[in-house]
């Protein structure tokens, strides 16, 4: 019998799949043969503009922000590793890293944070980590960045794993950094 939590994962991650394939199913396809009305041709304009990022954000990291997404909603447990316990923010990233490249990160924030490349927060791209000051010490929580100044996490005691903007002053004042993984080579 299937749990709650891993029956809400199993369905998240089938309607976020379904989304990306009709992104990329519909990315440079012609949808009629008569000329649309203004507000319908600006509608599949941005969904065309949507389908090239769906593309240019797949060939990294469609994996990884599929296997983030499908957790939202799962709670925070501190030292929580499976969604099924709950998932504090290392937890996260490294259950969606092993799920999708089965790369094993530490079990630490801080002791991710030494793993991978250093980038430029102007550099970031769709699956790299983002790391921040949160307990008065540097590198003490960590997300994983979507794009659009946007990242993923497991935030606190209470909490949900949910995306957040990077722009918002909390996570202004407390970024501390950020890291590239690659992706492993395939065996």
């Amino acid at each position: 019998m299937t749990t709650k939590p891993a029956l809400i994962i199993q369905i998240k991650k089938f309607a976020l799949s379904c989304m990306w394939i009709g992104a990329l199913l519909c990315h440079g396809q012609s949808w009629a043969a008569e000329p649309l009305p203004p507000k319908t041709s600006i509608a599949l304009e941005k969904l065309h503009d949507l389908g090239h990022r769906a593309v240019e954000f797949s060939s990294r990291a469609s994996e990884l922000a599929l296997q983030a997404m499908g957790m939202i909603g799962i709670h925070y447990k501190y030292g929580g590793s499976t969604p099924e316990s709950g998932l504090d923010c290392s937890g996260l990233v490294r259950y969606v890293f092993k799920e999708a490249w089965g790369a094993n990160l530490p079990r630490t924030s801080a002791e991710i944070s030494r793993v991978g490349e250093t980038i430029e927060q102007q550099d970031l791209r769709p699956g790299d980590l983002v790391f921040y000051n949160t307990l008065k010490r540097g590198f003490s929580h960590v997300g994983i960045y979507l794009g659009d100044n946007k990242f993923i996490h497991s935030p606190s005691a209470g909490g949900q794993v949910r995306i957040e903007s990077m722009d918002l002053s909390y996570w202004k004042q407390r970024f501390n950094g950020a890291r590239r993984i690659n992706e492993p080579e395939p065996q």
